[in-house]
């Protein structure tokens, strides 16, 4: 008895630590399977609820990984290469795993790009609208003054003689109209003033031979002052004295007294300066801009601030050979002689409006040398290339357009050389697809044949 009574003492506290751990056992399952550790249904639903709502980084990863397996994959990419695509994944040429380009990520249009806004101003992406506006340009160029070659005059005897006297002994000096330079003996001058003198006194061959001895005298350039006196005097001068044909300076002189000069030969080039030419240069291109009676300004690096009005009076008929541009000549009054001749003058021409038109900055178009292209805005972070046909070039940086735009419509001014960049990317890809898919059809009709001949 005593046996059986330790035997039980020992036994109950082993089943009461036995009936313990099966209660425990029993609530924490109880417990997981209400908490949705254990079991199917809404329970493992609702953890993951409760983990997406906890946990909104991986939500977004759950949420995209959803919508990729929806879309339609439509080539493979390598990631250091876009132009290397395959039809399957798998590895790139560098080792390095492909990435999926899905439906919609390309555009219907090849050459049409999407840039997210904050690319957009990384890129430093400005737009403009296309607008009406005047079609005016100001033509600003360069020139050089000269004579006025309808204000000069060369003093060239008509007979063989010595110089005497020179009056006028150097260049630059002014001399006024009728001013003497130089006394001239000829023999020639001499005789023909005896023929007439003789002529005169005596009357032989009657007025005929006197009007033939006068004329000679006239032929020779001697002044009617000159002829009276002979009359009046009866006495033949030695020299004929050369006066200044108009008012100008001498800007030429081939002469020393006593030289013997020859009939013909340039001794004096005398220029009124009253009025001076200036030939300014112009490119081909602006030669549509230029008319006869245009007004011009120009200003001179001696002069600061003062400005010059002339006007268009010539525009000559033919190009430099050598700078292959054009001369135009300009006409300036020059009473206080402030416009010297060979100077170089900055020179600005208002040309004529040519009405209205499309215009653009010009900074907009990206000129190839074939094709002229601007980006054109969609929205939504659209850009779509389009080909334009330029027409005048205009100030304040702007050009006409032509043809390719429409008023009011969004362009790129700045960044649009990586919009082109990406752009020619994305149209070469397509056309690699295109001539891929090509290439894989052929195949497949190839296969077809082949499998209709072996059955």
């Amino acid at each position: 008895m005593a046996e059986n009574r330790v035997g039980e003492k020992y036994k109950s506290p082993v089943k009461l630590v036995v009936l313990t751990a099966i209660l425990t056992l029993l609530s924490g399952g109880v417990g997981a399977y209400f908490l949705g550790y254990l079991g199917p249904g809404k329970q493992a639903k609702g953890v993951k609820i409760a983990f997406k709502a906890g946990h909104p980084s991986e939500n977004q990863k759950i949420h995209k990984s959803s919508q990729e397996k929806e879309r339609k994959v439509l080539y493979w990419r390598a990631p250091m290469n876009p132009t290397e695509i395959y039809q399957k994944p798998g590895k790139s040429a560098m080792g390095m795993d492909l990435v999926p380009v899905y439906e919609g990520e390309s555009p219907e249009d090849p050459s049409a790009i999407r840039i997210d806004p904050v690319t957009q101003q990384n890129m430093g992406i400005r737009t403009a609208k296309v607008k009406k506006g005047p079609l005016v340009r100001t033509l600003r160029t360069y020139g050089h003054i000269t004579l006025d070659e309808t204000l000069t005059a060369q003093v060239s005897p008509k007979t063989n003689g010595w110089i005497e006297k020179l009056y006028v002994d150097f260049k630059g000096k002014y001399v006024p109209k009728g001013a003497p330079l130089f006394d001239l003996y000829s023999p020639e001058l001499v005789a023909a003033q005896e023929e007439y003198l003789v002529a005169f006194q005596r009357s032989l061959g009657g007025k005929s031979m006197l009007d033939s001895s006068r004329r000679r005298l006239q032929y020779f350039d001697v002044p009617e002052s000159e002829i009276q006196k002979l009359e009046k005097t009866g006495k033949v001068s030695k020299t004929m004295m050369i006066r200044s044909p108009l008012n100008g300076f001498v800007i030429e002189k081939h002469a020393e007294e006593g030289e013997f000069i020859r009939s013909g030969v340039s001794v004096f080039r005398i220029a009124d300066l009253s009025r001076v030419w200036v030939e300014v240069h112009i490119y081909e291109y602006e030669l549509s801009w230029v008319a006869q009676g245009q007004r011009a300004e120009m200003t001179l690096s001696y002069l600061p601030g003062e400005v010059f009005s002339g006007k268009v009076s010539y525009v000559y008929p033919y190009l430099q050979p050598k700078t292959r541009d054009l001369v135009i000549r300009l006409v300036f009054e020059n009473p206080d002689l402030k416009l010297k001749p060979d100077m170089y003058a900055d020179v600005k021409i208002e040309t004529d409006a040519k009405g209205e038109g499309l215009i653009i900055p010009s900074e907009a178009v990206i000129r190839s040398g074939k094709k002229n292209v601007v980006f054109v805005t969609r929205g939504e972070g659209k850009f779509t290339p389009r080909r334009v046909k330029l027409g005048l070039s205009l100030d304040d940086g702007y050009v006409e357009v032509s043809a390719g735009l429409k008023a009011g419509e969004t362009i790129v001014t700045s960044g649009q050389f990586l919009l082109d960049s990406e752009s020619n990317l994305n149209e070469a890809v397509q056309k690699m697809l295109d001539a891929k898919v090509m290439k894989d059809l052929k195949k497949k009709e190839e296969d077809f044949f082949e499998d209709m001949e072996e059955d």
